[in-house]
């Protein structure tokens, strides 16, 4: 079990019409904590396999809109983030095979998705070269201009 981005989307909304400010979610599968400061809210996510998997995100709301920004992960990894607002969609077309897939191996011009703007499909190279080793969007989700979106062990 994981949590989508859209997951700590829905999470953070409910959580600005309270007055808490801070939120502790524990399963046996991962760990969720969220912290508002003046800056806007901290997300710290841990997997559980390894510290390394620990994820610390300061996580920002915009006209009830918020987004997640990585600001640690394991070493190494690269990130494919959004070039451009619109509805990112994982495969060519409804029920396809999709473009990647967690242990996809890409190199720069490997398309890695697809992002609708005002009824316009615009193909998103991968950009690098490497290993898809996690994709943090869910298929047909709309996403923000440098929205994190994959990330990928360099080869």
């Amino acid at each position: 079990m994981s949590l989508s981005h859209k997951d700590v989307q829905d999470i953070l909304r409910l959580l600005e019409e309270t007055d808490y400010r801070e939120l502790t979610l524990e399963t046996e599968h991962f760990t969720l904590k969220l912290q508002q400061d003046e800056e806007g809210w901290t997300q710290q996510t841990n997997t559980g396999a390894s510290d390394k998997s620990a994820v610390t995100s300061t996580v920002a709301s915009i006209d009830g809109n918020a987004t997640v920004e990585s600001a640690a992960t394991e070493e190494g990894l690269l990130d494919i983030r959004a070039p451009m607002v619109g509805t990112f969609y994982n495969a060519p077309k409804p029920g396809a095979d999709p473009f990647v897939e967690i242990g996809s191996s890409v190199n720069e011009d490997s398309v890695i998705a697809i992002i609708e703007v005002m009824k316009l499909m615009n193909s998103i190279p991968a950009g690098l070269s490497g290993e898809i080793v996690e994709i943090l969007i869910d298929d047909a989700q709309f996403v923000e201009k440098g929205q994190l979106l994959m990330r990928v062990r360099p080869s």
